[in-house]
């Protein structure tokens, strides 16, 4: 009898040990994740300064993937997120300088942050994107205490930009939304809609442009070019009716549209250097109300 109360006082003993080895087991878990995440954090391999990296995907207006899905963090300024009023402005324009371009980044203080992301300033050739963004109105100047590198030009550019009202963050868009059109918005169309002038960064695509008709021609063939912002040949854009196809626009487009803000859709074509858009008929083009 004695022999069994033994052997039942081990085996309570026994299943004790058992029970706390598992829950301190289940407490360590989280420890063994945190772990775990910075190691991954450190795999991330180094970003020297000055290597050529392909730019892969924008995701705003500061943050970007390179080539192995690598993301980031642009130092220097701070763009608009998701569902605040420049995001997507700020977001194609970075597209338009370094979507599917090879970057050169520059370490400032910290390598990266909190999230795994490169912190870099980038440059293609010798321009300085932050400050390019600055300078246009679409981030705002952002340096921590101890990377005060490119700051000063970088602040005056955002002095400049606030003063004169220049972009989405200071009050002159350049395009607008839904003010002074009907047909040509992008909440109608899908489509993006850029200035002419920088028609050239999406040769291919189909969008809509906006700008100023300042020159107009009609050929011996009976073509009528519409040039945008400078006269032929210094314009940065121009549409195109070839003869065929006047009979669905207004009587003498030349005139009609000359000295004009206007909005043009259409896939953006390379001519003799110039980007174009070919208007077959009159719903791809809208004069500002």
């Amino acid at each position: 009898m004695k022999n069994n109360k033994i052997f039942i006082v081990i085996i309570v003993i026994i299943a004790l040990i058992a029970v706390r080895t598992i829950h301190l087991g289940s407490k360590k878990k989280p420890k063994v994740v945190k772990k775990t995440q910075i190691e991954n954090c450190k795999n991330i391999p180094p970003l020297p300064d000055g290597a050529s990296k392909l730019v892969t995907k924008v995701i705003d207006g500061d943050t970007f993937l390179i080539e192995g899905g690598y993301s980031v963090r642009i130092l220097g300024i701070d763009a608009d997120e998701r569902g605040y009023p420049c995001y997507q402005a700020a977001k194609d324009r970075l597209e338009e300088l370094i979507l599917n371009k090879k970057i050169r980044p520059e370490k400032g203080k910290k390598d990266k942050d909190q999230w795994c992301r490169y912190l870099r300033y980038v440059f293609i050739d010798d321009k300085n994107i932050s400050l390019e963004l600055v300078r246009e109105g679409l981030a705002i100047a952002r340096f921590s205490p101890e990377d005060i590198k490119y700051k000063e030009e970088i602040i005056e550019a955002e002095r400049i930009a606030r003063e004169n009202k220049i972009g989405c963050k200071w009050g002159r868009v350049e395009v607008k939304d839904k003010f002074g059109w009907e047909k040509l918005t992008r909440e109608l169309t899908g489509l993006k809609i850029i200035h002419v002038c920088r028609a050239k960064n999406y040769l291919g695509k189909e969008v809509i442009v906006e700008g100023k008709v300042v020159d107009t021609h009609r050929s011996k063939k009976d073509v009528i070019f519409l040039n945008f912002e400078k006269p032929y040949p210094n314009q940065c854009f121009t549409a195109v009716i070839f003869s065929q196809n006047q009979h669905r626009f207004v009587s003498l487009p030349e005139k009609y549209y000359l000295y004009k803000t206007v909005r043009i859709k259409g896939k953006i074509e390379e001519y003799k250097g110039k980007p174009q858009i070919i208007l077959e008929d009159s719903t791809q083009i809208e004069l500002e109300e």
